[in-house]
Parts: C-alpha cells; structure tokens; sequence
C-alpha cells in the first residue's frame, strides 16, 4: 500500500483537515487567552508550566480547561 500526500487528498478531506487545524489553533488560542486572563490563584500550579502544555495538540488545552482551572 503506497502512502498519500497531501497533494493526492479529495478536496473534501483537504477542507475537512484545514477546518480540524483552525478548530485546533483556536482551541488553543482560547487556552492561552483564558491563562492571561485568569488570576493566578485560580489556576492550579504555575502558569508559566500552563504555557508549554497547551502547545500540545489538543491534550494541552483540553487538559488545562479540565484540570487547570480551579472551579
């Protein structure tokens, strides 16, 4: 079985992978922005750790909105 490139994609699945990486950009946009805006006693741990975990696709946001913000 011969590997795809980009090149050789549906124009459907090239639109359906551009939509999935704005989705993820601003996933994390909205992570880095909600860090900024919070104050720090209400975050769990240091924010500068925060920074470098939300740069992980998806796991880093997605972990900061479940387990870094103290409810």
């Amino acid at each position: 079985m011969t590997k795809m490139t980009k090149t050789e994609l549906a124009p459907a699945a090239k639109a359906g992978l551009g939509i999935l990486g704005i989705v993820q950009v601003a996933f994390a946009f909205l992570a880095f922005w909600d860090l900024a805006n919070r104050d720090t006693d209400e975050v769990r741990g240091p924010k500068a750790a925060w920074v470098p975990a939300i740069l992980v696709n998806w796991v880093g946001p997605a972990s900061y909105f479940l387990f870094g913000i103290r409810r």
